[in-house]
């Protein structure tokens, strides 16, 4: 099989695909389909890049990208407003902030007890933590065996990766770097006060001047 029909049978897969799929994914389908003799596997890493190549341009609305562990066709994002008025809420609905607050950290915290949860964010987060269940966004991941109760932990889910366009969770950007952008610290009310207390006087001369409140008597005198 030439990389041209390899390229052919994978974007037939792709698209065929209702998610992401890995290119070991492929690799087992291509085989399946046909004898090992017939498909050089070895090709297919090649393929797929020009896969991704060929869709990248701008004739195309749409392209293939990886995503979520896997390739995937998805439109352009600037196509994306048309498409969200063709398919209404479904796609325009956002997370609410306490959601998205309870999906950051079990992100970069995971896996995470609701208990964890709620010890960060300070408020209770049962039904932050229900919703993003609901929408498949993190999926429960086992239990804590040596905490007391053994309580349920937490975990993100592929969806997660597809709800931000990440390949893998290493995509996400690194609490250092989000961490260096400067923070304005507001100026302390004492630093704020003169060294020495000014006060605006007339002089005998009708002039305004700028003296120390201890000489100020002695100017207006």
């Amino acid at each position: 099989m030439t990389i041209e029909q390899i390229m052919l049978q994978s974007e037939a897969l792709i698209f065929g695909s209702d998610k992401p799929l890995t290119e070991i994914d492929i690799a087992q389908l291509l085989k399946d389909s046909t004898s090992e003799e017939e498909v050089d596997l070895e090709k297919l890493p090649s393929a797929l890049e020009a896969i991704v190549e060929k869709y990248s341009s701008d004739f195309y609305p749409f392209e293939v990208k990886q995503i979520g562990g896997g390739f995937q066709f998805l439109s352009k994002k600037e196509f994306h407003p048309s498409l969200a008025k063709l398919n209404g809420e479904k796609y325009t609905k956002k997370l609410s902030t306490a959601a998205l607050e309870t999906l950051a950290i079990i992100a970069y915290r995971q896996p995470i007890t609701k208990s964890e949860i709620e010890h960060i964010r300070g408020v209770n987060s049962d039904y932050s933590v229900q919703k993003l269940l609901e929408k498949e966004l993190i999926v429960i991941s086992g239990r804590m065996e040596d905490a007391i109760g053994k309580p349920l932990t937490y975990n993100t889910s592929k969806n997660f990766m597809d709800y931000l366009g990440l390949n893998t969770l290493d995509d996400m950007p690194k609490l250092n770097e989000i961490l260096q952008f400067e923070v304005v610290v507001p100026t302390d009310a004492s630093e704020a006060v003169p060294e020495k207390e000014l006060q605006m006087v007339v002089s005998e001369n009708g002039e305004l001047l700028e003296v120390e409140s201890n000489q100020a008597e002695k100017v207006s005198e």
